[in-house]
């Protein structure tokens, strides 16, 4: 009732599946289900979360918080929940990384799975998720690769000064297994000038594998340009993704609509799913951390003009039919 945004994708079965995030009454955050056959209109969405979170909790008092206010805002959302899921298909499973935020007390990331017939067949039997990230920090934004490289699975847990890969045999944690990211905290990241992306904030959406490398998009801020988040896209080498091929010189996406600026968190564009389907990229985000969109692409074109030019483009005019190249809605 109060928000949809920031939802994970996965293409599966020709259909394009999404986890939103949601937000009630309560003010907890949960993930709810939505799918689509073209990509632009929701032809079936449940009535009931998809996926409840673990790490919930009483709201804490101000005085005794572990993650102090200033140091972690997000629209809404603040008796806790599962925020911004990242959806991989990999081997028959659908991989659900999320941030979990426990209500003041800690903000961690947290990896899940559910066998992909259950997936469709919207039988949530998710695993019991594990905290993968280090106790007492402050994490978001990690993905997995929807393939193995070099016969190892593949997390992606930092993209700035350099990109973070772990690779792991298994993606099950033992209980406090965790992986020790080198990620900067914010206020020790180090800002680049005279670019739009001064700022790198985190990763979008997990990877998408292309001929031309590994596509990734990222959210970062301009510094003379402050409070706005943008979108921008890598290619990354297909045999070692901690090397950026190609990248973007500038946004690819910006916060210049009502419905992106009016909500929870002004200037906002925020993504977590991206899919190839046909052809087309169809990328999924959030406006104003308050409602759920999509722009649109075509992916040659797209990578086309990433190697050529370092400027693609997402979107154009809303108004743009959906036979038109790019489109934003």
């Amino acid at each position: 009732m109060k928000a949809t945004f920031n939802p994970g994708a996965v293409y599966a079965d020709h259909r394009i599946h999404l986890l939103y995030r949601a937000i009630g009454g309560d003010d907890v955050s949960v993930l709810g289900y939505a799918a689509s056959g073209d990509g632009m209109t929701l032809d079936e969405r449940a009535s009931e979360p998809a996926y409840m979170p673990h790490t919930t909790k009483e709201m804490v008092p101000e005085k005794d918080r572990a993650v102090p206010a200033p140091a972690y805002l997000s629209g809404g959302g603040w008796n806790g929940g599962a925020e911004d899921p990242r959806l991989t298909l990999l081997e028959g499973r659908v991989y659900l990384t999320y941030t979990a935020f426990d209500g003041w007390g800690s903000v961690r990331i947290a990896l899940s799975s559910i066998g992909l017939e259950d997936f469709l067949n919207k039988r949530w039997k998710w695993r019991k998720p594990a905290l993968i990230s280090p106790p007492g920090e402050i994490h978001k934004n990690w993905v997995i690769f929807p393939e193995k490289i070099h016969g190892k699975f593949a997390i992606l847990h930092g993209v700035t000064p350099e990109i973070l890969v772990e690779y792991r045999d298994s993606l099950d944690f033992a209980p406090e297994e965790y992986i020790k990211s080198s990620r900067p905290s914010n206020d020790k990241v180090k800002m680049r000038e005279g670019v739009w992306d001064g700022w790198i904030r985190g990763v979008g959406p997990p990877p998408l594998r292309t001929d031309d490398g590994w596509l990734l998009l990222y959210h970062a801020m301009d510094l003379k340009d402050p409070n706005r988040y943008k979108l921008g896209a890598m290619l990354l080498d297909l045999d070692d993704p901690t090397k950026i091929r190609y990248r973007t010189r500038s946004p690819i996406l910006e916060p210049d609509f009502g419905y992106e600026n009016n909500g929870y968190k002004s200037g906002v564009v925020y993504s977590c799913g991206a899919v190839i389907k046909d052809g087309e990229l169809f990328v999924y985000y959030g406006g104003a951390d308050a409602v759920t969109c999509v722009a649109m692409a075509d992916l040659q074109i797209f990578l086309r003009e990433l190697k050529a030019h370092g400027a693609p483009q997402l979107a154009t005019e809303p108004t743009m039919t959906r036979t038109s190249r790019n489109v934003r809605r």
